[in-house]
C-alpha cells in the first residue's frame, strides 16, 4: 500500500536537496574560478576551489535555506501574504544579510578591525557582497513553499472530492436498496392477490397453475435485485409472465398490446422491476375499475438518443380509482434518477387515456 509521506520527511527532503543544490552550484563556481585562473596564468587547486566555495558562499544560503524552510513549515502564516513577505525581506535585511558579511570577513580574514574607520571601510567593502545570491535564494524558497501549499490544497481538494463521490455512491446505493425492499414485498403482495382471487372462485387448477408462475416470477425478481440494472428486453420478459398470472384472473377481459418491440432492447439498461408496477397501475385503473374488455398498450420507440417506453389505459370519467395499495409513480422516478439523471417518467391523461411514459437514454445503444 503507497503511504502519503509526513511533513518532517518530506521537509528533510527538502533540506537534503538544498544541500545538494549548492553543493552542484559550487562545484560549477569552482570550475569558473579555475578555468579563469588558467587563463590568466594563476595556479590553483580545484579542489581547494570547491572547498572555499562551498564554505565561504555556498553555506550561509544553505543555513537561509534550512531556517526558512523551518520557519514556513512550521509556521505557514508567516508567508500568508503581501505584509508578512515584506517583514520577512526586512528581517532579511536587518539580521542573515549583516552576519553574512560579518562571515565571509571573518573567512577572509578581514576580522578584527581597529577602529571606526576600517569598521566603515570594510563595510564599504562588503556592501555589495552576497545581494543578488541571497535575494534570489529567497525569492525561490517562497515560490517552494507557495508550490508546496497549492500542491497540498490540490490534494486535500481531490481527496474531498474523492470522499464526496465516495458517499454519495454509498447514499444512492442505500437508496437504492431501499426503494428495493420497498419494491419486492409490494409486488409480491399484489401476485398473491391475483392468485387469492382464484381461489376464492373456486378454481383450484388454475390457482395451482398460477402459484407455478408466481414461483417464476419471484426467482426473476429476487436474482434482479441483486443487480443495479437489468435489460428491458429482460423486463419485457417478465411483464409478459406477470400479465399470464394476471390473465388467469382476468381471463380474456385482460387485453394488451404490445408494439415496437425488437432484440435492440436487450441493449437498453434500465432498473429491475421498472415496468410491472406501471403495467400493474394500468390493470388496476382499467379492469379493476370498469366492466368489460381491458385495452392496456406497451409501445417501445426510439427518440432522440431515448428509448420512450409508453403504458397507456383507458382513463374514463366518472370512474373511482381502485383503493389497492401501491407505491405509486414516485418511487419509479426516483429508481431512474439513481439510475441516470437523464432517464425520467412523465405520467398524466392524454386525451380520455392515462399514459406513464418513461425515457431511458440510450447513450449509443439500439
Amino acid at each position: 500500500m503507497q503511504t502519503t509521506p509526513t511533513p518532517d520527511y518530506r521537509l528533510a527532503r527538502s533540506i537534503g536537496l538544498t544541500v545538494l543544490l549548492w553543493m552542484a552550484i559550487s562545484g560549477l563556481g569552482a570550475l569558473q574560478t579555475y578555468s579563469d585562473n588558467l587563463r590568466g596564468g594563476i595556479a590553483s587547486s580545484y579542489p581547494s576551489l570547491l572547498l572555499t566555495w562551498f564554505i565561504e558562499y555556498a553555506t550561509p544560503l544553505i543555513v537561509l535555506c534550512v531556517g526558512l524552510n523551518l520557519a514556513l513549515a512550521r509556521r505557514p502564516a508567516m508567508g500568508a501574504g503581501p505584509r508578512q513577505v515584506i517583514f520577512l525581506g526586512i528581517g532579511l535585511i536587518l539580521l542573515f544579510q549583516p552576519a553574512q558579511w560579518a562571515y565571509i570577513a571573518w573567512l577572509r580574514g578581514y576580522l578584527p578591525v581597529a577602529g571606526w574607520p576600517e569598521a566603515g571601510q570594510l563595510l564599504m567593502k562588503m556592501l555589495l557582497v552576497g545581494w543578488f545570491s541571497t535575494t534570489g535564494t529567497f525569492a525561490a524558497v517562497l515560490a517552494l513553499h507557495y508550490w508546496r501549499q497549492g500542491q497540498a490544497r490540490e490534494l486535500a481538494w481531490q481527496r474531498a472530492q474523492t470522499d464526496m463521490l465516495a458517499l454519495r455512491l454509498a447514499l444512492e446505493h442505500q437508496a437504492t436498496q431501499a426503494l428495493r425492499a420497498q419494491l419486492e414485498p409490494h409486488f409480491l403482495f399484489n401476485a398473491l392477490n391475483a392468485i387469492s382471487a382464484l381461489v376464492r372462485d373456486g378454481d383450484k387448477a388454475l390457482a395451482l397453475g398460477g402459484i407455478g408462475r408466481l414461483s417464476e416470477l419471484l426467482r426473476y425478481a429476487l436474482a434482479a435485485a441483486s443487480r443495479d440494472s437489468v435489460s428491458v428486453a429482460d423486463e419485457l420478459a417478465f411483464v409478459r409472465d406477470y400479465l399470464a398470472l394476471q390473465r388467469l384472473r382476468y381471463g380474456a377481459r385482460l387485453q394488451v398490446t404490445i408494439r415496437g418491440d425488437d432484440a435492440a432492447l436487450d441493449r437498453v439498461a434500465c432498473p429491475p422491476l421498472l415496468l410491472q408496477p406501471l403495467v400493474e397501475n394500468a390493470l388496476r385503473h382499467d379492469l379493476d375499475c370498469r366492466p368489460g374488455d381491458g385495452d392496456i398498450t406497451l409501445a417501445f420507440a426510439r427518440e432522440a438518443g431515448f428509448l420512450c417506453i409508453r403504458v397507456s389505459n383507458p382513463a374514463s370519467d366518472g370512474v373511482g380509482a381502485n383503493p389497492g395499495a401501491g407505491l405509486g409513480l414516485a418511487n419509479t422516478r426516483a429508481r431512474l434518477a439513481l439510475l441516470d439523471p437523464d432517464a425520467a417518467l412523465v405520467a398524466g391523461r392524454e386525451g380520455a387515456r392515462f399514459v406513464a411514459e418513461v425515457r431511458l437514454p440510450l447513450n449509443g445503444h439500439a
